[in-house]
């Protein structure tokens, strides 16, 4: 019992991996960490500013809080086409503007070196402009001097900063008060994913960095880090890595393919294409790049789950031959991704929902409508996700049953001809089938799955 530290009973044995099993994954996992260092570090950004784009105004952003507004009439506006509304009733008339919106904001610095200090600004007044009332946190933009012409301060959003740190707060608690340990780790591994992205991805594409190339080493370097920081250095976590890295691939290939046959660009709106204009930024590539990156997510929850279940039931029944632990995992696998699929599609609509309202108000045939640029994109990246999705199951069930089933030559346990663990009896028998369920005092809640890695 002290030898196993609590983990095992004399009917169900622990079933460490082989050393052969062992030394095959960490032949594959080890390369491709050093692989994945070397490219983060050769492929690292020299500078987070941009080459080659234009020379932008330099704006200060000052917190503020306003103090009065002075709202005065709204000035006429003409209506769409250039003919004023009193033309005798010709042309459209032009929708009112909110007499909210018209007037000047007082507001009072919170920071910096001119802190109470109070400033006007002109209350914004196009559509789908914010309304602005007394009390109000508001970020300003501080323009540079430009002869005295024109305001120097002009109101550019509500000041958010403080609800959401709230809301990340609360975020965080939740995540730690249920999760534990586990939760703890997991938010460690969403700041390195972040960092990553931040720090490296956007960095290094900015810089000149191939896009799809720079998305595999971030996409290969988050999956290291987070799957690892998560789950613990384990025998399933590994071969939860090695199944995403092989899904991941399929992806990528799957995504070129469809982008080169539906000859899409990547440029759908104004920041792409002011990106591939200002930039010279390869906008297909970073259309690849989205979809690696948006892919793996999703892979790696499929790919831990399928080898977590195959580890589970090798447990359960360590008589499980090698095609009994794949059919009763891939059961499971199938399962799950019929319900992540449906993930995907509607995650996609959620983001892509504006965009469909407008077709629908411009009454424009279905046929049409999926074969714009933008909703064409989104069908590709569907398409490639869901099929990367689906060969993650049997890739990593697979993966997971073969170190499952691979024992020692000194290990009697699973070998053909040998006898299954006589069934348990009684209440207890739910928990010695799952060994890892039962409570045992003084035991680590969160602890290295050893029963894989070997003593």
């Amino acid at each position: 019992m002290g030898a196993h530290h609590g983990h095992g009973t004399a009917e169900h044995p622990h079933r460490p991996a082989s050393r052969s099993a062992v030394r095959a994954v960490l032949a594959a996992i080890v390369p491709l960490a050093l692989v994945t260092l070397a490219a983060l570090l050769w492929m690292w950004p020299s500078s987070p500013e941009a080459p080659g784009g234009p020379a932008a105004v330099q704006l200060e952003k000052v917190p503020g809080t306003v103090v009065r507004v002075d709202l005065k009439p709204c000035p006429e506006v003409a209506p769409p086409g250039g003919a004023p509304i009193d033309a005798g009733g010709a042309g459209e008339e032009a929708p009112p503007t909110d007499p909210r919106r018209c007037g000047t904001a007082h507001v009072e610095l919170t920071s910096g070196p001119t802190e109470g200090r109070v400033v006007s600004a002109e209350l914004p007044s196009g559509p789908g402009t914010r309304v602005f009332t007394a009390g109000d946190d508001v970020i300003l933009l501080h323009l540079p001097a430009d002869g005295g012409q024109g305001p120097s301060y002009q109101l550019s959003d509500h000041d958010r900063s403080g609800s959401l740190w709230l809301v990340g707060a609360a975020f965080v608690l939740a995540v730690i008060a249920f999760g534990r340990w586990r939760g703890l780790t997991a938010l460690v591994g969403l700041a390195v994913t972040f960092a990553l992205l931040l720090w490296f991805l956007i960095p290094a594409i900015l810089d000149g960095r191939p896009p799809l190339l720079a998305a595999i080493v971030c996409a290969a370097a988050i999956m290291l880090a987070v799957l690892y920081l998560t789950h613990g250095f384990t025998m399933s976590t590994s071969i939860a890595v090695i199944g995403t890295l092989g899904s991941l691939t399929l992806t990528g290939v799957l995504a070129m393919a469809a982008i080169d046959l539906t000859s899409l660009t990547g440029i759908t709106d104004d920041s792409s294409l002011y990106l591939d204009l200002s930039y010279r930024i390869n906008t297909q590539g970073l259309l690849l790049a989205s979809v690696i990156i948006g892919s793996l997510g999703i892979l790696d929850d499929v790919t831990v789950t399928q080898a977590a279940t195959v580890r589970e039931l090798a447990h359960a029944n360590p008589a499980y031959s090698l095609l009994q632990l794949y059919r009763a995992g891939a059961r499971v696998g199938r399962a799950h991704v019929a319900s992540v699929i449906n993930t995907i599609i509607l995650a996609y609509a959620g983001a892509s929902l504006p965009l469909l309202l407008m077709f629908s108000v411009g009454s424009q045939p279905l046929g049409e409508v999926i074969t714009t640029p933008v909703i064409a994109q989104e069908i590709v990246r569907s398409a490639a996700g869901t099929l990367g999705l689906i060969a993650a199951v049997p890739l990593t069930t697979a993966l997971a049953a073969v170190v499952a089933t691979r024992r020692d030559r000194s290990d009697p346990v699973g070998e053909p001809g040998a006898a299954a663990p006589p069934p348990a009896e009684g209440p207890g028998a739910l928990a010695d089938a799952f060994p890892d369920e039962r409570p045992a005092k003084g035991r680590r809640e969160e602890r290295v799955d050893h029963e894989f890695w070997g003593d």
